[in-house]
């Protein structure tokens, strides 16, 4: 099934926001959390971060 991007984007945005909000804690938790919320797996959700933080690095 494909994702609008639109979605993707938002979905992109949760992740990040949510990981910058919540750096106190440990990733493998924040991954857990996100993974109950958003019904993602883990492996989704670290491409997600990954893309994240290679396009904020690129900006």
């Amino acid at each position: 099934m494909k994702r609008s991007r639109t979605l993707l984007d938002k979905r992109r945005d949760f992740v990040m926001n949510y990981l910058n909000t919540n750096q106190a804690k440990q990733m493998k938790v924040l991954v857990a959390e996100l993974s109950d919320s958003l019904f993602l797996t883990e492996r989704t959700i670290y491409t997600i971060i990954n893309e994240g933080l290679s396009t904020d690095a690129r900006a």
